[in-house]
Parts: C-alpha cells; sequence; structure tokens
C-alpha cells in the first residue's frame, strides 16, 4: 500500500550503517494540519538513502512512502519507509537568508538501536 505526503524538510538526519551493509537515513517532514502541524518522520533504506543528497531543510517536497510494520519480544513498531521524493531536487531554491533550523535534541539511547531495520 503505498501513501503520499507534502510538507517542508525539517531536518535529514545522518546515515547510519550496520555491520551486516543494512544502510538507513531518516528525514523530519512538517506538514501543515490545520492548527497543529504535523512533525513526520521517515525512513528511507538501502540504495533509496540516494534520493535524500540533494536536499536541504527548507525545501518543499512531496514523498510517497510504504507503511511497514513488525514485532520485536512483545511490541509492534511502525516505520514510514520512503521510496520516491519529487519537488525537492537540485533545481528548487536554497532556503531563504536567515533560515535556520534549531539543532535537534540530543538523542537518548532508545531500544531499538541495535535493530538492523
Amino acid at each position: 500500500m503505498s501513501y503520499e505526503l507534502s510538507g517542508k524538510i525539517k531536518l535529514i538526519q545522518e546515515l547510519k550503517t550496520f555491520d551486516s551493509g543494512f544502510r538507513k537515513q531518516e528525514m523530519v517532514v512538517i506538514v501543515d494540519d490545520g492548527r497543529y502541524p504535523q512533525e513526520i518522520n521517515l525512513e528511507f533504506v538501502q540504495d533509496k538513502v540516494a534520493l535524500l543528497e540533494n536536499l536541504q531543510p527548507g525545501q518543499e517536497v512531496t514523498v510517497a512512502f510504504d507503511i511497514r510494520g513488525r514485532e520485536y519480544n512483545g511490541r509492534y513498531f511502525n516505520n514510514l519507509q520512503g521510496w520516491k521524493i519529487t519537488g525537492g531536487d537540485a533545481a528548487s531554491p536554497a532556503p531563504e537568508a536567515g533560515y535556520s533550523e534549531p539543532p535537534p535534541p540530543p538523542q537518548e539511547a532508545s531500544f531499538d538501536d541495535d535493530i538492523p531495520f
């Protein structure tokens, strides 16, 4: 099942490569949802991380993604796995002068840091 969302890129995380060779990179897109904008985290895996190469925070994009779910130790997790990005190519204008995102909050170690998916 495929879904799509449009919004402005808030941040692009660093690429993570695991010992197994698995690669993933995450991006947060701010979607205007009326009074309360939503910050949606999408992940790109393996060869799809290349889609994030020419993107910058502040760009407007449309992302096609699939919803993935799994069970791990009796808990259930969902991920939004991106596979196509439009509107954010290298020809897109750079973010406005003076545009500056606050640095992301420090990340605490989480229970799934060692999970390669």
